[in-house]
């Protein structure tokens, strides 16, 4: 079967209908399995082998998080963590385990077929509306993590300037406005940086920007 193979894990079977319907009827995706909780949708991903996993957060005997943690471990699988807004504390436990992105329940239906083509092409899923307020809700310990400051030490000054203009959201087109670059350079930056730092996508870095002390909830740069 070629396309984007997609797994849908949610306890409402509505819910997985619905998604399963709006999925299908694209040309380029298809849904090979359906879970209704975490345990569930780890075996499921193991027999097909999805390229996206759209992960509800709240599911029974094993939540979506902890799925997600598992699946991103054990397989190529990428996870889209399904949110709503009052679930920014639990979701924020998920960056580091490297899922790909959040995505509001609510969202539009062309921007969630938008989010499963981006994932599957390898990029993160970083929606300011939702990510970043994740992101900023487990940045409010007071002080940087000393190991993580001391890890921006392997970033050059440009390195540090694009990392501190992924963590507030901005694209590759807009940070290669502001600093003045061609988009291409920007994508070596980001892709030095990502590999200096040892992570995955522009969600990691965003989460790390934030723990490192190098950007703070609520300031602005200049």
């Amino acid at each position: 079967m070629s396309g984007i193979r997609v797994v849908v894990a949610d306890d409402e079977a509505m819910i997985r209908a619905g998604l399963r319907m709006l999925l299908d009827h694209q040309p380029d995706i298809s849904v090979v399995g359906e879970a209704v909780d975490g345990f569930d949708a780890r075996e499921v991903v193991r027999r097909t082998r999805p390229d996206v996993v759209l992960m509800d957060v709240r599911m029974p005997r094993c939540d979506g998080l902890q799925a997600a943690g598992h699946i991103v471990a054990e397989s190529a699988a990428k996870v889209i963590i399904l949110t709503t807004f009052d679930e920014d504390a639990a979701v924020a436990r998920a960056l580091r385990s490297g899922v790909s992105g959040f995505l509001l329940k609510v969202a539009p239906p062309e921007q969630l077929v938008q989010a499963v083509r981006t994932v599957a092409a390898g990029q993160a899923l970083l929606d300011p509306a939702i990510t970043l307020r994740v992101i900023a809700s487990f940045a409010q310990a007071p002080g940087a993590d000393p190991a993580a400051a001391e890890r921006l030490a392997a970033l050059t000054d440009r390195e540090v300037d694009v990392l501190r203009l992924v963590a507030r959201g901005l694209s590759n087109a807009e940070i290669a406005v502001r600093l003045f670059l061609g988009e291409a350079t920007v994508k070596t930056y980001i892709s030095r940086m990502l590999a200096k730092l040892g992570l995955r996508d522009r969600v990691q870095a965003a989460a790390f920007a934030y723990e490192s002390g190098l950007v703070r909830p609520g300031v602005t740069d200049g």
